[in-house]
């Protein structure tokens, strides 16, 4: 097969003449040319050359002249060249052996099969020739393209050794098979139930890479199921395979709270391409294992599980080694509210209670609504149509509230040093009280989101308590 149509880009002429000079064989591979065959557009391509990549590199940077930035990489034997849009990876063609403990593996040079024979799934294994007399040549020496016909993941090799020289291709696998609604192979299959713990030498941040892209993909579901069925998702999130099975008493029996939480993920990832939002629907039970209980009159409750999950999330992000910052303040905040926007609807969709969502949820409101429809996963049709009902009300209600945009951003009208100054108070719990009965009146309705009006009903408040025997409030 000659893919010579399919390699538009000048730069591939350019580097096969550029290794032709250098007497150099030169191949494109790995994702770049599975990508080919799928028609999906790639920005990132690896060129691997019989001998140094990085003096190849250099030689295609000097042949690109001021359209290129070279960087190379010496300790790994790689360079990349970004030239425009494109980033170009050049490394010599190698072969790897590796110690049990360590997944980083000696290398050596070695031939264009040495290096395809090292490449994870059959699917990235394929490569294509850019020297003169081959240009456009396929190689697939393991049946790539029959693989991606049949839509399935294997590895080039045996399994088991792929497994366990590098325990991050079990978590690829996985990944792929997400990402392209592809099947992973039987017997392939099989290794990474039987590596399973090899996973274990590898870092929460390698780990973390592979799970966002899995994250990221159409329908993340698909590779949560496999990391559950592998054994993996035991061992690399626990909190997470927490969340699985049903327990009966009395007859009585809970929704799986694995399954749920999955076709959540789901419901946000079909509306949603907000990365974090897809991790607050996938963290969102996290506190209902510990809060479960069950009711002889209630049957199974999970009474305050959205606090205890937001209080949960901290250590869960410190664990799993996720990022410390606003993306886990706003999954913490995401899963702590997610239960409003029902209550709220339920009780009639108050203003009082509309107003209070919408300054809690501040600027994240939208996205709340979102875990909160998404949410829904009920079987009774008559309990979603409810659910939805109460959902539409609300969103009705809050495009008629007043104030809305100030009150996602809400700031109390009243300041600490305004009041220590008006009332002659010292610093203290005392100011706090003050300014929250401010915030209580706005969000009741009793009075306009002012300053002056603010201070009029603070003052009132204020001076009709010290009148009644002196106390403050």
């Amino acid at each position: 097969m000659n893919l010579t149509e399919d390699l538009k880009e000048p730069v591939f002429r350019l580097i096969g003449e550029t290794a032709d000079r250098m007497g150099r064989e030169a191949y494109v591979v790995g994702g770049y040319v599975r990508d080919i065959f799928l028609n999906r557009p790639s920005q990132d391509i690896d060129f691997v050359t019989v001998g140094s990549g990085i003096e190849l590199a250099e030689q295609v940077a000097d042949a690109l002249g001021r359209r290129k930035s070279l960087s190379v990489y010496a300790n790994y034997g790689t360079a990349q060249v970004k030239a425009g849009n494109l980033e170009l990876e050049f490394v010599g063609a190698r072969r790897e052996s590796y110690h049990r403990e360590s997944r980083n593996p000696i290398v050596e040079d070695g031939t264009l099969e040495d290096d395809q024979n090292r490449r994870d799934f059959t699917i990235n294994a394929m490569a294509v020739c850019l020297n003169k007399e081959r240009y456009g040549e396929l190689v697939d020496p393991f049946g790539g393209i029959a693989d991606l016909s049949r839509g399935i993941i294997r590895t080039p090799l045996n399994p088991d050794i792929t497994f366990s020289d590098d325990p991050l291709r079990m978590m690829r696998a996985i990944r792929f098979a997400t990402q392209l609604d592809f099947t992973i192979h039987p017997e392939t299959f099989e290794a990474i139930k039987r590596n399973k713990d090899r996973i274990k030498i590898i870092t929460k941040e390698r780990i973390n890479d592979e799970l966002g892209k899995i994250m990221r993909s159409p329908k993340p579901s698909i590779g949560f199921h496999l990391l559950d069925r592998t054994g993996l998702l035991e061992i690399i999130f626990p909190v997470v395979h927490a969340l699985k099975g049903v327990e009966i008493m009395e007859g009585k029996g809970h929704k799986d709270n694995f399954l749920h939480t999955l076709q959540v993920v789901d419901n946000v990832a079909g509306v949603s391409d907000n990365e974090w939002l897809r991790w607050s629907a996938l963290l969102h039970d996290i506190g209902k294992p510990e809060t479960k209980r069950y009711d002889n009159k209630l049957g199974w409750t999970f009474h305050n599980h959205n606090f205890i999950g937001e209080k949960m999330i901290p250590r869960v992000f410190k664990e799993m080694k996720l990022p410390l910052n606003e993306k886990m303040k706003y999954v913490a905040k995401l899963v702590g509210l997610h239960m409003r926007p029902q209550s709220v609807g339920e009780s009639g969709v108050t203003d009082s209670g509309v107003r209070r969502l919408i300054t809690d949820a501040g600027e994240d409101l939208d996205d709340l609504m979102i875990l909160a429809e998404a949410d829904i996963t009920s079987k009774n049709p008559a309990k979603v149509r409810r659910q939805l009902e109460g959902f539409r009300k609300l969103r009705h209600r809050m495009s008629e509230i007043n104030d809305i945009d100030r009150l996602r951003n809400w700031k109390n009208p009243i300041n600490g040093n305004e009041i220590m100054e008006k009332f002659g108070l010292p610093p203290g719990a005392e100011i706090a009280v003050l300014k929250d009965a401010v915030k209580e009146a706005i969000l009741e309705g009793k009075i306009p989101y002012e300053h002056d009006a603010a201070w009029e009903y603070l003052e009132s408040i204020y001076n009709s308590r010290v009148a009644k025997d002196g106390e403050k409030i």
